[in-house]
């Protein structure tokens, strides 16, 4: 089979959970402007995260197996490297063994990203592009490397069908300077979410029939944000087939639309019933 090259770029580690198992990797999405990775909702078969218009997001892939893998990236139909259609023989993300690392936007350059964002449909990447069908899912195919002596790097990689035209950059992790706005690790990204106010829930079934549904609002897209440093160089994968060997999806929109699709239950206050002894004395009428 003919070698397949890939770039490189820096991992990020996070103890975040991912939107979606798999049985080869993991797939989250991670608000970067409030460090939470976002809830998953499950609905006919989907699983669904709420988006903040206008926040910043990273896609999180994190490989759970014991050798590298490659993971072609689609966001809203677009391969997330390329910029072309995508499709699942494209290049994509190499992981190391149980590597995991964070996708902040859309690759420029070999050192550059335009950050991935949360904004109105119209303005979505895609949708500029002339390609707004399949805005609102993000997509990940995941690819074994063909057996064969393997070799090391702390870094990711991103994979691509043809050889650069360049000659293969090296790869130096410690020599590439951190994106700018890189997250941090740990459970603190975690700390915030979009999860439904604190103080609702369920209420009686007369409550729940008299509360209006809340109206929908135009959908979300994934927006070609501003620019930032993602040190990137190429290496070598080979794929063990040309079909994926896993298919990882996640659907996203706001939370209110979210909730007008019922895809999340609608909060409801719980009914506050009249108290008999709401006191002990009798006090003075005000005026």
């Amino acid at each position: 089979m003919k070698s397949l090259l890939a770039v490189l770029v820096a991992a990020a580690f996070s103890c975040s959970f991912p939107a979606r198992a798999g049985n080869l990797v993991d797939v989250g999405v991670i608000d970067r402007d409030t460090g939470a990775t976002l809830p998953t909702h499950m609905h006919d078969g989907k699983l669904y995260v709420a988006g903040a218009p206008g926040h910043r997001y990273a896609v999180r892939i994190a490989n759970r197996t014991g050798a590298r893998v490659m993971t072609v990236l689609s966001v809203d139909g677009v391969n997330a490297i390329t910029g072309q259609t995508a499709d699942t023989y494209q290049s994509g993300y190499v992981l190391d063994a149980y590597q995991s690392t964070e996708v902040d936007g859309w690759r420029k350059n070999m050192s550059e990203i335009a950050q991935f964002n949360f904004t109105a449909l119209e303005n979505s990447y895609a949708a500029r592009t002339g390609r707004p069908s399949n805005v609102g899912v993000i997509g990940v195919a995941v690819f074994r490397e063909k057996q064969r002596p393997v070799w090391r790097e702390r870094d990711e990689k991103i994979a691509s069908r043809e050889a650069p035209a360049q000659p293969p950059m090296a790869a130096d992790a410690a020599a590439a300077p951190p994106p700018a706005t890189a997250l941090g690790s740990g459970a603190a990204q975690a700390a915030k979410s979009t999860s439904a106010p604190a103080g609702y829930a369920r209420a009686d079934s007369e409550l729940a029939a008299a509360r209006p549904m809340p109206k929908p609002e135009e959908s979300l897209g994934t927006g070609h944000g501003a620019r930032e440093s993602s040190y990137a160089s190429y290496t070598s994968f080979e794929r063990e087939g040309s079909a994926p060997n896993e298919v990882d999806s996640v659907w996203y929109d706001s939370y209110r639309n979210l909730v007008a699709r019922g895809v999340i239950p609608t909060p409801r206050p719980i009914a506050v019933e009249p108290q008999p002894f709401p006191n002990q004395f009798v006090p003075d009428p005000a005026g």
